[in-house]
This record gives C-alpha cells, structure tokens and sequence, in this order.
C-alpha cells in the first residue's frame, strides 16, 4: 500500500485512546494524522485525502455526528468508522444514518477494529491494497494466506501467520513480548506464560529451519526482530 491510499484521519479527544489508536494503525502500516476537536477534524477531513476517518461521537467543541454531517456536506466521501462510548441502539442507529459506515462501541478489541478498518478498506476508492509483503527470500500473500520462502510454501495456523505478519509490517524493528501480546493476542497484560516464545519458537522452526539464513532474531531482554542479511 503506498502513500496517501494508506491515510487514516483519527478524530479523538481522549489523549490515551488517541495514543492508542495512533499506535496501533501506524504499527500496522498505515500514515495516521490526529485530530483531536471537531474544528481540527473538518479542517483536516476536508484538505486531505484519507483513505478512511475513524471519528468519537463526544468530542469538546462540535459533536462527533455533526462533524461528519458536515465533511459528506463537503463532498468527503471516505468511510467513516464511528468510535463512542454511546453503545445504544439509537445511538448507532443515528450514527449511521448520518452518514457512518460503521459503529463500534467503547471500549472495544484492536483486533476487531483493525479489522474493521481493513473491511472499510475495500469499499474506499482511495484505499490501495498491497497484497504481499515481502522481506528477503520470504513472502507472505494477505488474501491467500499463505507464506512462502524460495518459493516454496510453509504451512502455518492461524495464529503463527498473525505473529508472523506483525514481524514483517515491523521488518527491522526490535518488537517486545508486550507488543505481540497486544497486537497479535489482544491482552493488554502479562497472561505470566512463555506463550509468545512458544508461537515464536514453531514459526521459527518453520520458516527458518533448513534455510541458507534465518530471519527471525531474538533481541536480548527486549524481544524479537525480523530482518534479513545485507
């Protein structure tokens, strides 16, 4: 996915759920720009070209609803994703209506709103998808998903091509057990199990076993790294 067709607009007030959004989308590979009031939001929404605009209903100054009446007024067509702690019936049922493409409620799973975002994805006319990551002689196809190296294919479950896809969206970067706990298994604490060195330990047997160089490397007191020779 290349430049401004991976552009996320997060209107958000809430400094640590800001964070955390922020976080999340840019360690996922996407450019995020924040806004955190309704004048910034439509100042943004509607001089830049984001591929999609996540929006909370309760920010300080114009009301989440309001501001996204005001940017399809303006002709700003990219979806909308709706984030509030209003979880009501009518609540979403009005979100929707004026304009929404989708609602989730406070508070909420990352896993779910990445994948939220990824559906939104596919109807943004802006929003271009890459569908193989690739590092050295490994490449990873998002719509198969299936893994290869040299060509031939590794077999790996569902959960092991997760963590394997956050290392290589993070080729090159040291990412802790904290990071793959959140981002691959959703926990926001320490589970006190080895389950990251285990996951990490089979997909490293596999993907790395009988190769001319391994890929994944373990960073002393921190956690792991992805990268290849050269």
């Amino acid at each position: 996915m290349t430049g401004g067709h991976r552009r996320i607009l997060v209107v958000e007030d809430d400094p640590e759920t800001a964070g955390q959004l922020v976080d999340s989308f840019t360690t996922n590979g996407y450019q995020v720009d924040l806004a955190t009031n309704g004048k910034e939001a439509l100042n943004r929404g509607t001089t830049g070209d984001y591929a999609i605009i996540t929006i909370d209903r309760m920010l300080p100054d114009i009301d989440g609803i309001a501001v996204m009446r005001q940017l399809r007024d303006d002709g700003i067509a990219a979806p909308v994703l709706i984030i509030s702690a209003l979880g009501e019936v009518d609540d979403r049922v009005r979100g929707l209506r004026a304009g929404g493409d989708d609602y989730l409620v406070k508070p909420f799973s990352f896993v779910e709103l990445l994948a939220r975002v990824e559906a939104l994805g596919r109807r943004s006319d802006t929003f271009a998808r890459e569908t193989i990551l690739r590092v050295g002689d490994l490449a990873i196809d998002l719509v198969s998903r299936t893994v290869s190296r040299r060509g031939k294919e590794i077999a790996l479950l569902h959960r092991e091509f997760q963590l394997l896809e956050y290392l290589v969206r993070n080729e090159g970067r040291a990412v802790s057990r904290a990071m793959l706990l959140q981002h691959v298994w959703d926990l926001h604490f320490d589970p006190s199990t080895n389950i990251i060195d285990v996951y990490v330990g089979r997909v490293r047997r596999k993907v790395d076993g009988q190769q001319a160089y391994p890929l994944i490397h373990t960073v002393r007191g921190i956690g792991y790294c992805l990268r290849a020779p050269g």
